[in-house]
């Protein structure tokens, strides 16, 4: 058959089926996350990647929006107090904040709302979880290593995979779980008292 076509009509089918092999292929690639893994790295420097201007303690970050200081709050977490008007430095307060800023050192940070948060909260400060280069939810590390508690007082849509984590670390000691004593407030969430 293949003698029967002229060459030039030839070339042309073959050319048309490789390219519906090769758009099959792609679009297979897509359906199962084939080239996943390398899009993340230009996630990372996109529109909502930002660069650090401060850090404020623990649970809270200064970010520079295209030239606009925005203070972030991260969302699900609260780190025992460090410079909050009318209260002591909490027991773990100074090591929270260390953690923090070591984690996220001199990388950029991406943000990322939830739809089941506000947008800020009552200080104007954005609610945010704060992602650093290498995938880390950083709100998460925080309570996953002792640093910060699950913070249950506002809705949000990884407050199960967050109060998981909060039991991992008490159940391990982490932290300030076995530094500190933690008291259970009315808002769900905890103060943190130093050791007896």
């Amino acid at each position: 058959m293949s003698r029967l076509l002229p060459l030039r009509m030839r070339r042309k089918l073959f050319a048309a089926l490789i390219s519906v092999a090769i758009a099959s292929i792609a679009a297979l690639g897509q359906h199962l996350h084939w080239w996943q893994a390398s899009t993340a790295p230009m996630q990372t420097a996109s529109a909502n990647s930002y660069t650090i201007d401060h850090f404020v303690d623990g649970d809270t970050i200064a970010v520079n929006m295209n030239g606009t200081i925005e203070k972030v709050r991260f969302i699900g977490v609260d780190t025992p107090e460090t410079h909050k008007p009318d209260t002591p430095v909490q027991c773990y307060g100074p090591e929270a904040a260390a953690y923090t800023k070591k984690l996220i050192g001199n990388n950029r940070v991406r943000l990322e709302a939830d739809s089941k948060s506000t947008d800020r909260d009552r200080y104007n400060r954005l609610l945010r979880y704060v992602y650093i280069p290498n995938g880390t939810n950083v709100n998460e590390a925080l309570i996953q290593t002792g640093h910060g508690f699950y913070y249950p007082y506002f809705p949000f849509t990884k407050s199960g995979e967050f109060a998981t984590a909060e039991q991992q670390a008490q159940a391990a000691h982490a932290g300030l779980w076995q530094a500190c004593r933690p008291t259970p407030t009315d808002d769900g969430g905890y103060i943190s008292n130093n050791q007896t």
